[in-house]
This record gives C-alpha cells, sequence and structure tokens, in this order.
C-alpha cells in the first residue's frame, strides 16, 4: 500500500511557568492508505498531541508531517494548495460529540456546512440529498427524523454518529479517531466501531485509531498495526495482535494486565502466568 501520511521524527515542546514539557519525543510513524494504526497508551502518554499534529491542527516543534511524501508545512509558492488538498483528505472525530457538535445547529446544518464551504453541491436539494446518503451510511435511519434533531435531542451514541458523518462529508482517504469511543456505553461501543470497521471496508478510508484500552484496539485494528505511546515516545510497535501477544516493552505488558477480566479465577491464572514469563526472561537474560 502506497505512503499516505508520515510523521518523521516530530517532536512538541510546550512552555509552561515551571518550564518545557516535552509531550511529544521524536515520534515516526508512518500510515498507509485504507490501512489502520492503533495508537494506545494511558491518558498524558501524548496520544492526543500526536493527534493532533497528525491532522494539521497543531504544527510540531520540530520534525516534519508529510502528506503523499510533501511536507504540510514546507513554504512555497503552492503551500496554499498543499495545505488544503491534506485538511480534506485528513478529518478528525474528536472524543467528547457534546462538545464537538455545535449545540445550536441542527444535524441538516451541520452536515451540510463543508458541502456548502467547499463547494461540493449547488442547491438545498442536493444538500439534503448528501446529507441524508451521509446519514444513512452512519446507520441513523429514517434519515428524514435525524435532520431537524439537535445534539441535546440525540443519545451519546447517536452524536458520535454525526460527529463521523461530518468527518465523512468532504470524502477523506484518513480519518483519526481520538477515543472516539471512551464515551460511550459498552453496549453502543462495539455497534459504532462495527461501524467504522464497514466504512473502512466500503469507503477504502484509513484510520488512525487513538486509545487507552487494547481490548478496543484489537477489536478495531486486528488486520492493522498498533504504536504503544508512553511519555511522548513510541516504546512499542508492531501488527496488532502480535503486540498482544508477545509484549515486549513492560509498559505494555502493564496495560495488558489492567485489561479487566470478569473471571477472578482465570484473571489470577493470567497473572500468574505472565509474573512466571517475565521472571524467567529475566533469569533466562541474566548472564553474571
Amino acid at each position: 500500500m502506497a505512503e499516505l501520511l508520515q510523521l518523521d521524527s516530530i517532536t512538541q515542546v510546550f512552555k509552561t511557568r515551571r518550564g518545557e514539557v516535552r509531550a511529544v519525543d521524536n515520534v515516526s510513524l508512518t500510515l498507509s492508505e485504507g490501512s489502520v494504526l492503533c495508537l494506545v497508551g494511558q491518558s498524558g502518554s501524548g496520544k492526543s498531541t500526536t493527534a493532533k499534529i497528525a491532522s494539521g491542527l497543531l504544527s510540531p516543534t520540530q520534525g516534519a508531517v508529510r502528506f503523499e511524501g510533501e511536507d504540510i508545512y514546507a513554504r512555497g509558492k503552492d503551500h496554499k494548495r498543499r495545505f488544503k488538498k491534506f485538511r480534506r483528505a485528513v478529518q478528525y472525530v474528536h472524543q467528547d460529540p457534546y462538545a464537538s457538535l455545535n449545540p445550536i445547529q441542527d444535524v441538516m446544518t451541520t452536515l451540510s456546512a463543508p458541502l456548502w464551504r467547499h463547494r461540493l453541491v449547488k442547491t438545498r436539494a442536493e444538500a439534503r440529498a448528501r446529507v441524508c446518503e451521509l446519514l444513512a451510511q452512519v446507520g441513523l435511519t429514517p434519515v428524514e427524523t435525524f435532520l431537524p434533531k439537535f445534539p441535546h435531542q440525540m443519545s451519546g451514541g447517536q452524536r458520535q454518529r454525526v460527529a463521523v458523518a461530518r468527518a465523512l462529508t468532504l470524502g477523506p482517504r484518513l480519518i483519526i479517531a481520538d477515543e472516539a469511543t471512551s464515551m460511550l456505553d459498552v453496549s453502543i461501543r462495539i455497534g459504532l466501531l462495527n461501524m467504522l470497521t464497514k466504512l473502512r471496508t466500503e469507503l477504502g478510508v484509513g484510520f488512525l485509531f487513538i486509545t487507552h484500552d487494547l481490548a478496543m484496539a484489537k477489536h478495531f485494528g486486528s488486520d492493522g498495526d498498533m504504536a504503544v505511546m508512553h511519555v511522548g515516545r513510541i516504546v512499542e510497535f508492531g501488527p496488532t495482535l502480535d503486540v498482544i501477544a508477545n509484549p515486549r516493552d513492560s509498559y505494555t505488558q502493564a496495560l495488558l494486565e489492567a485489561i479487566p477480566e470478569p473471571d477472578p479465577d482465570l484473571a489470577r491464572r493470567k497473572r500468574a502466568a505472565r509474573i512466571a514469563a517475565r521472571q524467567a526472561a529475566q533469569i533466562g537474560g541474566d548472564t553474571s
């Protein structure tokens, strides 16, 4: 698959009263056309900052963001053209669908605004038809009942589906989903993930899936790659199922142990097996 988006040794430093904070430290990632990359880690690990840099919402202190091989921040006569092309191709789905949607705009207005802004429709009839198509794609049917609704009139899952529909308005090639399921009930999360998987299959859209939940990452990105992030750095990278089955870094192992197990006996056996494996590895690596 062709490379679509590349983060080349990006670093993000924030200045605070107590000094400089290095939120992202020399991170390099590559996302291919139609692929999925799960970026996992605990809160404060730098995931969201990396996502904002990847989406063009935040320019890195150091390093380059390349879209189809071109640095989106490189100055030149075609700088605006390159950046506009990039911003249309890479869309963002935020964590909180209630905060990310305008509370005084109904669904029709929310979804038609990008269409008018980028001149993808010419008439109200065209705009309505496209919005109805988008709502059907994200499973909000019958579509006519959702067109006049405001965010407060919908459930959290419905609001997040509207946010996904908004991300699809410009025909993106990559969607960055930043903890897109973390504020939803468990019963709703799987439905949303299945919908995203269907969109990826049908539309060929790539995903940068940000999450702290390795179970969600395994469900959504089982055929993709996983990057584990800790204190601003990538500490482990590889195919998702390989990273989960054979974690090499102690931080990744700790994240796996944090996944709740409903069966207490099974949880104790798994923990004992991990401890035994670690002790064996330590003994095997001790050459003194």
